[in-house]
């Protein structure tokens, strides 16, 4: 993995999430981001040429509004391909395709994962997902499986993956969801033993699996209350270390609002998030997020609304760039190795955040200037 920014040795590791779609936020604002090839590369370099190290794309079949396919929620461009693209496009910062399992052959998904590793030269990342969105599961004809069931069926499709990847000679594979005949699959990525992984687990199941699995677990924090957030990132550390003698990196993720003044960022949230808000799309995300997934709660539905709105339901780095580097050495202290970042206006977004808070995480030791970053 040494060409890949994810094992840097930075405290504070930084990406960028959702730019093969509309990003995180749930608005109707004219200004959120269009998922365009020219918007996706324009953001991707600018990401990259910043330092940031990972940049992630998501995995969206089908939007949330039963009927209205054209809805914002559903123009997604499809990962693996948008990620090759990227990879050539950038020279620094990690690529990540996500994968639902139930969408994806784990024999086809291993080769364009191999293929994406080698045009990014070893910097691929892969997002692992069991699905939860069941009509765009239904729509493949591949029913939403029990909670627990699902991740069953992920396990057994990352084993295959990774025998596929590391595998010399042929062989042959009979699981509960999958056989391979003679299988084999060549080229093989450059990352040796694999590509890193990432998973979002947040169920108790999920956090087992992500545990086992991911090289970065992708969490939603519950709270901005710095020890609610170290008791749940250590759950994740010290079970990856206690029960299966791994090291992970928690990420979570994080929509940014970031104005001159802190009244000015509290007023841009209220206008896109509140008086903007998309409230036929976040009542149908809630809900699906809510009956399919173990990651909030019913309960919680309601105090996370503005979080979804915001940002799909990340803690929201509000302020000036002095307030979000505070919120972020926060969120570091209590033992977070990396927040994926998105805006309602990525370009603007992008450019005010490397300008303006890259150098205060500078100054507290939180992060090395670009230019020096060493790859370990």
């Amino acid at each position: 993995m040494s060409n890949n920014p994810l094992f840097n040795s930075n405290k504070l590791k930084l990406g960028i999430f959702g730019t093969n779609g509309k990003g995180g936020a749930q608005t109707l604002a004219p200004e959120q981001y269009k998922p365009t090839w020219k918007n996706s590369v324009d953001t991707a370099t600018m990401a990259d040429r910043a330092g940031f190290e990972a940049i992630v794309a998501y995995a969206r079949w089908k939007g949330y509004i039963p009927g209205r396919p054209n809805h914002a929620s559903g123009i997604v461009l499809d990962p693996f391909t948008w990620a090759a693209g990227v990879a050539q496009a950038t020279s620094y910062s990690a690529i990540f395709a996500t994968s639902h399992a139930p969408t994806v052959h784990p024999i086809t998904c291993a080769k364009q994962c191999a293929t994406i590793d080698i045009i990014s030269g070893g910097r691929f990342g892969l997002n692992v997902v069991g699905g939860w969105n069941r009509p765009e599961l239904e729509m493949f004809g591949a029913p939403l499986k029990e909670h627990d069931a699902r991740y069953d069926h992920l396990g057994e499709w990352l084993e295959v993956i990774q025998r596929m990847w590391n595998e010399e000679e042929e062989f042959d594979f009979t699981g509960e969801f999958y056989k391979v005949v003679r299988g084999a699959s060549m080229p093989k990525p450059l990352q040796r033993p694999r590509p890193p992984i990432m998973n979002a687990g947040g169920s108790p199941r999920g956090m087992r699996f992500a545990c086992e699995h991911a090289d970065m677990a992708f969490v939603i924090l519950r709270s901005n209350d710095p020890e609610i957030c170290r008791k749940q990132i250590d759950e994740y550390k010290q079970m990856a270390k206690d029960e299966f003698g791994r090291e992970i990196q928690v990420w979570t993720y994080c929509p940014v609002v970031q104005r001159d003044t802190r009244k000015e960022a509290e007023a841009y949230l209220r206008y896109y998030a509140v008086e903007l808000e998309d409230k036929e799309s976040v009542d149908a995300w809630s809900k699906g997020l809510a009956a399919e997934t173990k990651i909030v709660s019913p309960e919680q539905m309601s105090d996370f609304r503005i979080r979804f709105a915001a940002g799909a339901g990340g803690n929201i780095l509000l302020g000036t760039a002095d307030d979000i580097a505070d919120q972020l050495q926060v969120f570091n202290q209590a033992g977070l190795d990396g927040v994926l970042c998105t805006w309602v206006d990525f370009h603007d977004g992008i450019e005010r955040f490397a300008r303006d808070v890259f150098p205060i995480l500078e100054g507290r030791g939180l992060r090395k200037p670009h230019e020096s970053n060493e790859r370990s």
